[in-house]
């Protein structure tokens, strides 16, 4: 098979904490239990490693996504699939980012299922959690206050299309809290996913590491596990029709990130997503649905480059990218190696 291009991309991303060896050579699929435990065993203290990537694209749509993906000035993370055909494109698609508030989708479905079991439903009422004020680390979990009551169908509404941080917070109290979500994942063969705090602690302790130099595997996730996830929700594969209305009709409706995944497309394109920020990252994940048919999942994770616009701007041109080559018939297929 004639291979079209190979690039080395060089960028100043570290992949450990602590003490992890600097020699440490590793595919971009590394393995998960080892790095985490190394993070785990060391947290604390950051060290910074040079990264170098080694790709190979075989076609001008492949080129295109690696281009608009340059991580010089912070890691970004793609992965897209055709759902009809199967055909993807990854750039760092298995290497870890904050998922922020894109994991509100994974909390939802974990409601969902309990909803299509019969353990609670739309129509139940719970409170707002509201965040209360206190200092950063100062407890493991922080603090709040009960608000509201809403309907569960509100609450998911709330959490999707305005990414209310309250709401989120009262469902995942409801389902159990963290594990109940990595459970959920786990149990649908979601690899690469991990949420460890609720979203009034992962805001309030915020900044600690720059997500651009460092890969802190707390709630994070890696682009390909977001489109698997993604794609399961959209073709029905663990929740009822029901329930599936209700989340997907929830993205579609999203009101955040008119500047990221939706910004280019053209109108004719129907967008279902679900946007994330924080300290140095912004992101995207979604559903383009196309006037032909065709579904593209597509999960976009952009640190660093230099402001919140940028990293807007990045996302808005590499979803155009993806949408363009996809429904023009180049969709194709990219790996791409990393030494650490």
């Amino acid at each position: 098979m004639k291979l079209g291009l190979i690039g080395k991309f060089a960028a100043a991303a570290a992949l450990a904490v602590g003490t992890f060896a600097p020699a440490m050579a590793q595919q971009a699929s590394y393995q998960r239990n080892n790095f985490e435990a190394a993070f785990d065993s060391t947290f604390g203290t950051k060290k910074r490693a040079p990264q170098t990537f080694e790709a190979v694209y075989e076609t001008a749509f492949e080129r295109r996504i690696a281009q608009l993906a340059d991580g010089n000035e912070g890691r970004i993370g793609v992965f897209a699939m055709d759902l009809t055909t199967g055909q993807e494109i990854s750039i760092l698609g298995d290497q870890r980012f904050p998922m922020a508030s894109t994991s509100k989708i994974a909390i939802a479905a974990t409601f969902l299922e309990g909803v299509d079991q019969g353990r609670w439903s739309l129509t139940s009422e719970y409170p707002l959690l509201i965040p209360v004020r206190s200092a950063k680390f100062s407890s493991r979990a922080a603090p709040v206050r009960e608000g509201n009551y809403l309907p569960a169908h509100e609450l998911i509404e709330l959490m999707i299309t305005r990414s209310s941080n309250s709401a989120t917070d009262a469902l995942l109290k409801v389902v159990g809290g963290p594990d109940a979500v990595n459970d959920w994942a786990r149990r649908a063969g979601i690899q690469g996913f991990r949420l460890d705090r609720d979203i009034a602690t992962l805001v309030r302790d915020d900044g600690e590491f720059d997500p651009a130099m460092v890969i802190d595997p707390r709630d994070s996730a890696t682009p390909r596990a977001m489109v698997q996830m993604l794609g399961g929700l959209y073709q029905g594969r663990w929740l009822s029709a029901e329930s599936r209305r209700v989340i997907i009709g929830a993205m579609e409706r999203c009101r955040t990130g008119t500047r990221r995944i939706p910004a280019l497309l053209p109108a004719s394109a129907n967008v279902a997503h679900k946007t994330g920020s924080l300290n140095n990252t912004s992101s995207d994940i979604g559903i383009i649905q196309a006037p032909d048919g065709r579904a593209i999942a597509v999960a976009i994770y952009v640190t660093g480059q230099g402001s919140r616009p940028a990293r807007e701007a990045r996302i808005a041109s590499i979803a155009e990218a993806l949408y363009s080559g996809y429904t023009q018939g180049s969709g194709g297929r990219t790996w791409v190696n990393a030494e650490y």
